[in-house]
């Protein structure tokens, strides 16, 4: 076991800190409101993964006259990779029936859902593209050194925070970090904050799918308990699971066969964040999958999908839940209050995300749902690591990627 260190400074302080900064959100609010409603959507980057006509071959949806196909991005100032797949709309039974075998007791009750076309990452985000989120930090500091791209009242909806330096690298690598592997262990709060990242360079509308969609794209239009079928002994051609990992963490993207819809690692390998709090959903005769998701007015539980590496065959089925306990994994952050971008304890060394970017984009204030920061406690202690210089806000635009490289002259 990991020894833990004992702060013995200030749970008062951070009390303090708490009572002030709950009466400058009392102050603001009404401003904060006024802000997002008047922010604009991101513009499009083009047609960027939209055709005049369908392809000869790979997948295509028809959506609104035209076609939307697999495309690959490059994360603007980098030579970093990574590919969408274009996933059909259509209506489904989300979670499983009383039959299946497996079943998680908090799957039920079946919803009819409704869901609009969208992309999906082809895999996990990987290192590669999440390194370069983490060397923001950096980055970030620099220009509040220099005094330039200053946080403001007036822009501070733009702004974001990137993760620290990791306390313990040896505990998040220790199975890797090879740049094709999924990044693994940050938070859904530093998730998020990724997607923003993303969007606000690429010009595109980057996030988290909801749980619904989610599950739609995992099932690619199957039925049963995992997307392959009902046979678990053929789960290994699908998926690193508990049972063909050996134990030894996450392994390289796209190795395994992918699922109806062309999509890798959907079953196990490393499990991935939503966007919903882990609770019911509406009970609607039809949920909109991108609209009736489940908020969150706590750090925790929120739901992870998938499965992973070191979680059981039942623990990747398609309609498989796992909630998050964010005191629990981050049981060996000694910091005070616990880091909001890292957890520090298994299994979150088998937690990651996918990214997903909706056909039809939506208003600022409707994306920034996805974006923002959603409860007290983390607001909290966000707040309280940029009050002491433990992290760094900072502004994300289409200018930013040639701001970084002019660091460097």
């Amino acid at each position: 076991m990991r020894p833990v260190q004992l702060l013995n400074s200030g749970v008062f302080v951070v009390r303090l800190r708490r009572w002030a900064w709950c009466l400058l959100l009392s102050v603001l609010g009404g401003s904060v409101a006024s802000l997002e409603a008047a922010a604009q959507t991101p513009t499009a980057a083009s047609d960027q993964g939209v055709s005049d006509r369908r392809p000869d071959t790979g997948p295509a949806v028809e959506y609104e006259g035209r076609w939307l196909v697999p495309y690959e991005a490059t994360i603007p100032g980098t030579d970093v990779r990574f590919r969408m797949i274009p996933i059909p709309g259509g209506e489904y039974q989300m979670g499983s029936a009383d039959s299946e075998a497996g079943r998680g007791e908090d799957e039920g009750p079946v919803r009819r859902v409704k869901v609009a076309p969208f992309w999906m990452g082809e895999c996990e985000v990987t290192w590669a593209e999440y390194k370069l989120f983490m060397q923001l930090y950096r980055h970030l500091k620099e220009f509040q050194a220099r005094g330039v791209r200053k946080v403001t009242d007036d822009n501070r909806i733009d702004a974001v925070t990137a993760p620290t330096p990791l306390y313990e690298p040896d505990f998040t690598f220790e199975y890797g970090d090879d740049p094709r592997q999924p990044a693994v262990s940050m938070t859904q709060y530093s998730a998020r904050q990724y997607t923003k990242w993303l969007s606000a360079i690429s010009g595109q509308q980057y996030r988290l799918p909801t749980e619904a969609e989610w599950e739609y794209a995992c099932r690619g239009g199957t039925t049963t308990a995992w997307s392959f079928g009902s046979d678990v002994s053929v789960l290994g051609e699908y998926a690193w699971f508990a049972g063909n990992s050996e134990g030894s963490g996450t392994k390289l993207v796209r190795q395994k066969k992918p699922n109806p819809f062309g999509l890798y690692d959907m079953h196990g390998n490393a499990a991935e964040w939503v966007i919903d709090a882990h609770g019911a959903y509406p009970q609607k005769d039809l949920v909109d999958a991108a609209a009736d998701w489940v908020r969150s007015v706590k750090p925790d539980p929120r739901v992870v999908r998938g499965g992973s590496w070191e979680l059981t065959a039942e623990q990747s089925r398609s309609a498989a839940r796992l909630g998050s306990d964010d005191e629990r994994w981050k049981e060996y952050d000694p910091n005070l209050p616990r880091s909001p971008w890292w957890f520090t304890t298994d299994p979150a060394r088998g937690v990651g995300f996918r990214l997903l970017r909706p056909a039809r984009a939506i208003s600022r204030e409707a994306i920034e749902e996805f974006w923002k920061i959603d409860c007290d406690d983390i607001r909290y202690d966000v707040e309280d690591r940029l009050n002491e210089g433990r992290g760094v806000l900072g502004l994300v635009d289409r200018e930013l990627p040639q701001a970084i490289l002019d660091l460097q002259k």
